[in-house]
């Protein structure tokens, strides 16, 4: 007994599909099915979303893909034509062989004017190992050929699937969704009696709910650029998710084949590894043990030549607290098994440097690293700042490290290059995004396919709010017109009910803006992958999922910022002639006066973050005096604090107009320079440390906790505070009082060590308007 779906289509199968896929897991469960397959169009996009839904609602997942192919049969080899087959994976082996299926199609598909990805015959032939073929839906050659009433090809056909895939080669039947399915299932039978084949049942899901009916018509129509009315009802009708008492009635006459699709999914174990990660190896030169040895050398010559410079500048430092704090963050480093990691990074940021590309002083926690200083990854000094390792890799929560990096938007593309050829072509690459079916879009597209006139769809599309990422329930919620219209006009009332079922479906792909990703063979070999245009390779895989599969993302990014300093201090040491070297933007001076009266005026166009109208008023009200001010105004002007009233006592504070309130004696040190006002997440992790005896990595546990607010965790973690604060001679009140301010000051806290990185880009681009107006304002 029992029954499993083995021809299934998620929204993954682009426009062709309602079907999302913790809705499908969820209504599997709840039938009772034991296993379910996703076998998207050509693709295998949502296959790690899938496994983990799948295994969290307690149904087995089976990894498919439905391909495209050419004609099977040896004697029409050249036709012209091409049908689906459906491959599904019995094991790791069969997964592996599936990524390098369908990557090859995808790599392959330039070879072909149409572009389209084909598994060829070859391939099939060259490696099928670990697989199971159903010979498809109505698309496939089998039962295309039967239809047109050549058995003998139909046999050859069947024949050819038995001799690659043996024992797994399927022959498929359907229920009798449109007369084609009954018209072909006797013959099916008949085919699979004379060469010895099984015949397995497939239902071809391309929704779940009868009444998703109407919006896969719809969305066919978006896709096929077609009027809905054009498009017969009957088409999709029945394409569903059909329940196993449905099945059993309507194959009463062959329960064998439908008790078989168990006995498939039995055989079917696929376990995607999301616990590793594959970094690519990094070469050491010869004469070093290991990469955590080289990774030392270069960081302790690093740093060396940070205090060389810090000299020159007469800076005076003290370097045995450096030293300490280098030694601390590479047995980190060592321990959680990380040097290659920072090598690669170094390795091409370094490149960069010595090749004319600038890079960005940092961003994101990473500026926390005095290893990451010293290798000259960041820019911005983690000891003078007070910015926290932990917050960027914390042993006590191992997960990857993960540097954001910004490049001169025009040159940005050379790093990618080197990247591409050191490690090579095959081993790099681009990660996926997928476009969706937004509030007004969806809206729009839904409204072409019913032939409503564009300025009907777009009086109705205008009454969306315009709120980012708004729903449509939420609109019809905030907008009365627009309920008011739906409940007047039938019409708009149809589309609206269409556009709802649409909404988010994934229509389209695209290409991360940032995202590199760096393996140590072919990437197929992790995920798999489909081409841009210009036949470079994109992991099928989106951001979160690609990482999960073991691969590591490096983000390139390009900031048109570092672009205009670029030129600015080319224009500049062009006027300076002989003295073209003298200036250097990485040595101005971090008190001047004149970049604070510039920015105390207000005029701040072209100054980085800080030229909206909203940031002129801040600095004047403001009137930041030093560096440390523009970091805590860029951590201050976001939504939550500037609501809360926060931005207005910092302000009152500096000037001397509120009492400065450090909370305890203990904490004066943390809160001083922001007058009291807890403003980052690294002054809630240091609090944590000196008042209740956390650990940094600890502390940076409860900063995450507290951002995410959930209500146990929350009084387990305030417990701990308290307790640990009393063990420091801190009143149980005094503690129970200042855990709770500092939690709600959480909600709003920056990550300093950002903050301070593009507040260094804001304080240079400040310096050039300041002294270098007419090259920095040309440029």
């Amino acid at each position: 007994m029992g029954f499993a779906h083995l021809h299934v289509h998620s929204h993954y199968s682009l426009l062709d599909s309602t079907v999302k896929i913790p809705k499908l897991v969820t209504m599997a469960a709840e039938m009772g099915m034991q296993s379910i397959a996703v076998t998207d169009h050509g693709n295998l996009f949502g296959a790690v979303e899938f496994f983990k839904a799948a295994k969290k609602a307690g149904v087995k997942p089976l990894i498919g893909c439905e391909v495209l192919v050419g004609s099977l049969d040896p004697e029409n080899a050249a036709e012209n034509r091409l049908y689906s087959l459906v491959l599904i994976a019995k094991d790791n082996r069969g997964y592996q062989t599936l990524l390098r299926l369908v990557s090859d199609a995808w790599r392959e598909r330039f070879e072909r004017k149409d572009r389209k990805p084909v598994v060829t015959i070859d391939s099939l032939e060259r490696g099928n190992e670990g697989l199971v073929a159903l010979s498809g839906g109505l698309s496939g050659e089998v039962p295309q050929v039967l239809l047109r009433g050549d058995r003998e090809r139909a046999e050859r056909v069947a024949m050819r699937l038995k001799t690659w895939f043996s024992t797994d080669a399927y022959l498929e039947i359907h229920p009798p969704v449109l007369a084609e399915h009954a018209a072909v299932r006797p013959l099916i039978k008949e085919l699979a009696g004379a060469t010895g084949m099984s015949t397995v049942v497939g239902c071809d899901v391309h929704y779940l709910q009868a009444e998703d009916a109407v919006a896969l018509r719809a969305l066919m129509c978006i896709q096929m650029h077609k009027s809905i009315y054009g498009l017969s009802e009957s088409v999709v009708d029945g394409f569903r998710l059909w329940s196993e008492e449905e099945l059993r009635a309507e194959f009463s006459e062959d329960l064998d084949a439908l008790e078989r699709t168990v006995q498939i999914a039995e055989e079917c174990n696929v376990e995607i590894r999301l616990d590793e990660t594959f970094l690519p190896q990094f070469d050491i030169p010869s004469g070093f043990e290991d990469q955590a040895g080289y990774l030392r050398h270069v960081t302790k010559a690093g740093l060396a030549e940070r205090i060389r410079v810090f000299e020159t500048m007469d800076i005076s430092v003290d370097y045995p607290t450096y030293e300490k704090r280098l030694d601390e963050e590479l047995g980190i480093i060592e321990g959680m098994g990380f040097p290659g990691y920072f090598l690669i990074v170094w390795d091409f940021i370094n490149w960069g440097r010595l090749n004319g590309v600038p890079v960005g002083p940092g961003r994101g926690s990473g500026a926390g690293s005095l290893v990451a200083y010293a290798l000259g990854i960041t820019d911005i000094d983690p000891l003078q700042y007070d910015l926290l390792f932990e917050r960027f890799l914390n042993p006590e929560r191992v997960s990857m490290p993960d540097f954001d990096i910004d490049f001169c938007m025009n040159k940005r593309e050379r790093v990618i290059q080197y990247v591409t050829e050191k490690y090579g072509s095959e081993n790099v690459g681009q990660i996926v995004t997928y476009g969706s079916l937004k509030a007004k879009g969806v809206i729009r597209d839904v409204a072409r396919v019913m032939d409503l006139s564009y300025s009907e769809a777009d009086r109705v599309a205008k009454l969306v709010p315009d709120v980012l990422n708004i729903t449509l329930a939420e609109a019809l919620e905030q907008e009365p017109r627009l309920q008011e219209l739906r409940e007047a006009d039938e019409q708009i009332n149809q589309l609206l009910e269409i556009a709802l079922s649409l909404e988010n479906l994934y229509r389209h792909t695209g290409v991360h803006a940032a995202g590199i990703v760096i393996a140590e063979k072919e990437l197929w070999n992790y995920v798999p992958v489909i081409t841009g245009e210009d036949e470079e390779l994109i992991t099928q895989y989106a951001k979160n999922e690609v990482e999960e599969a073991g691969l590591v993302k490096f983000d390139f990014l390009g900031l048109k910022t570092l672009t205009v300093i670029d030129e600015a201090v080319r224009l500049i040491r062009e006027q300076a002639g002989e003295d073209s070297k003298a200036f250097d933007i990485a040595r101005i001076p971090m008190d001047d006066s004149r970049v604070f009266e510039l920015l105390q005026s207000g005029n701040t166009t072209g100054v980085f973050q800080l030229e909206s109208s909203g940031f002129k008023d801040l600095m004047k009200r403001l009137k930041p005096d030093k560096f440390e001010d523009i970091i805590a105004a860029v951590a201050l002007y976001r939504p939550g604090p500037l609501q809360s009233g926060m931005v207005d006592s910092f302000i009152r504070r500096k000037h001397g107009q509120e009492a400065v309130d450090y909370l305890h004696p203990s904490l004066e040190g943390i809160l001083s320079e922001t007058y009291g006002t807890i403003i980052y997440q690294e002054q809630v992790m240091r609090l944590a440390s000196v008042l209740a005896g956390f650990s940094l990595g600890q502390a940076d546990l409860l900063r995450r906790a507290m951002g995410k607010k959930k209500a146990e965790v929350m009084a387990q973690q305030r417990q701990v505070f308290i307790e640990g604060a009393v063990e420091n001679a801190v009143e149980e009140e005094t503690a129970a009082h200042i855990f709770d301010l500092v939690q709600e000051f959480a909600s709003y806290g920056f990550n300093k060590s950002h903050s301070a990185a593009y507040g260094l880009i804001s304080y240079q681009t400040a310096f050039l308007k300041a002294h270098y107006s007419v090259a920095f304002m040309a440029a």
